[in-house]
């Protein structure tokens, strides 16, 4: 299989020449264009996600040595969510050289951020597939440049991340309940509930309100970015 001069092009942007190109091909594909004779890109987004962690958690380990895994944690999360990686679609544009069926092409599928993050993963996962390890991490690490550098300002925390995602989707700031209290005075436990006017909910307990609210809203989180 010979790629198009459009998808060429993108290859150069990724920085990897495909050995097989029908993996390339295979990444771009959305499963709104599956037939008996093209496989969408599903099974590759699902490795690509972890490969994409592994090289991450790699590269934060490294970056600062002596960090615990509680900074660690926040950062990572903010290199692999969904935001991080449709910005690197956006970035070498990616929505360009989707494979979209008509729905989706009307819907403007080639600017949707879940889309385009998990074509990004797929991408990924071609890369992998096709070179190995090394190729893919070369490429993650290129790409993401300076966000690894910088995720220590972005890695916001879980409260503010989580009423920036009900924001962007126009939804009201998320609301905490305070659930229950038990404990003396001088050493109380909290239970908050953090709700999305969606319907999504998690509660979280600990030694006070506010880390109560932030380990409700990191679980949230992940449960809407999974």
């Amino acid at each position: 299989m010979k790629l198009s001069g459009e998808l060429k092009a993108f290859s150069g942007r990724l920085g990897h020449t495909f050995l097989q190109p029908e993996l390339l091909v295979r990444a771009v594909t959305h499963s709104s264009m599956v037939s008996p004779h093209r496989d969408d890109n599903q099974r590759l987004e699902f490795l690509g996600d972890r490969v994409l962690g592994l090289v991450m958690a790699e590269a934060l380990l490294k970056a600062d040595p002596n960090a615990p895994e509680g900074q660690l944690a926040p950062r990572y999360n903010a290199l692999v969510r969904r935001e991080a990686c449709a910005d690197v679609a956006r970035q070498i544009d990616l929505g360009a050289v989707l494979k979209l069926g008509r729905s989706e092409m009307k819907s403007g599928g080639r600017r949707k951020e879940a889309l385009l993050a998990d074509a990004m993963e797929a991408v990924i996962a071609a890369i992998y597939e096709d070179g190995g390890f090394d190729p893919a991490r070369r490429a993650i690490l290129r790409l993401w440049g300076d966000r690894i550098n910088n995720v220590a300002a972005d890695a916001r925390d879980a409260k503010t991340s989580l009423q920036e995602w009900a924001q962007a989707r126009g939804e009201v700031p998320p609301q905490y309940v305070e659930i229950n209290r038990t404990g003396p005075d001088h050493q109380p436990v909290f239970t908050i509930e953090v709700r999305l006017a969606s319907g999504p909910s998690e509660q979280a307990t600990a030694g006070s309100k506010r880390q109560a609210e932030q380990a409700a809203a990191s679980a949230l989180l992940e449960k809407v970015n999974p």
